[in-house]
């Protein structure tokens, strides 16, 4: 199981709210993005500076082993959750990590009660998950432009290009 890293690593949906609260009693606006964050590279940390400056709080939802196997196949991850999660929770400008087993994270964006929902510029905002939730309560939903020729699958063609599959 994962373990809180300097508070950053939220494992329980109701932890997860109480902190939630907590930053907005104190008047914070929250930003919520997700993602798998394989093989994190500058396109993850591009996005992910953009989101942080739409809000106070930057809260990062992962995509578990199981959920990205059924999302991306049986190739993936290449970096087992613990690993993703802790690199995300190094990161300064990123207040908590949650990790989340469904295919979608309606569930953890119900929990967190964003102001501010941000996804990748291949989104369109009616198909980022949690818009409606979000635009209901009054608050921004974001579709970012990704670095071009920046993403994991990318990465994992290139690697499997110049050295070989095996």
């Amino acid at each position: 199981m994962i373990h809180e890293t300097e508070g950053r690593i939220i494992t329980d949906r109701a932890e997860l709210k109480r902190y939630c609260e907590v930053r907005r009693r104190a008047g914070a606006s929250i930003v919520f993005t997700n993602g798998v964050f394989d093989l994190f590279h500058a396109g993850h940390l591009d996005s992910l500076q953009r989101a942080k400056a739409e809000g106070d709080v930057l809260i990062v939802g992962v995509n578990s082993d199981e959920s990205v196997r059924r999302l991306k196949g049986p190739g993936r991850p290449v970096l087992p959750l613990d690993q993703r999660m802790r690199v995300l929770a190094a990161l300064q400008f990123v207040n908590a990590v949650v990790p989340f087993d469904e295919d979608t994270p309606a569930e953890v964006i119900a929990v967190v009660e964003p102001d501010v929902l941000v996804k990748g510029g291949h989104y369109k905002i009616h198909e980022i998950v949690g818009h409606e939730l979000v635009q209901a309560r009054g608050g921004r939903v974001l579709s970012l432009p990704l670095l071009p020729e920046r993403s994991s699958t990318d990465l994992i063609e290139q690697i499997k290009s110049r050295f070989g599959r095996s």
